[in-house]
């Protein structure tokens, strides 16, 4: 698994957390395909400077939202995608994304004015 998962440790995030959000958003947006194979927890802690119990959680918390599947031998794999997202989930999904946006942002001292005109140019980009 090649992918820009990153732990920030100035979120006050939990580690386990940042890690099954960021897998999450890849595999909803279908970055991560149906059967790709997640790095071995051990690797992946290793990797990341975590512990593997970090990452272990974040596995257990995706495969019970239905994300990945995991298989002794076989390892932890993405799991085929569920039906199309509702309306409201969407929209819960979006604030999700929004929130961690403007925190991050927010982090580099971003002022409201700057959230929106950053936000502007990626949706007219």
């Amino acid at each position: 698994m090649n992918t820009s998962v990153r732990i920030d440790p100035a979120d006050p995030t939990p580690p386990y957390e940042q890690l099954r959000r960021q897998l999450s958003t890849l595999i909803v947006a279908g970055a991560l395909a149906e059967g790709i194979r997640l790095a071995p927890v051990r690797s992946l802690a290793a990797d990341l400077a975590l512990a593997t119990g970090t990452v272990a959680r974040a596995y257990r918390e995706l495969e019970s939202e239905g994300l990945v599947t995991t298989a002794r031998g076989a390892g932890t794999r993405v799991a085929a995608p569920k039906k199309s997202l509702t309306a409201a989930q969407r929209r819960s999904r979006s604030k999700e994304l929004a929130r961690q946006y403007v925190e991050s942002a927010r982090l580099l001292g971003a002022d409201d004015d700057l959230l929106r005109s950053a936000l502007d140019d990626v949706l007219s980009a």
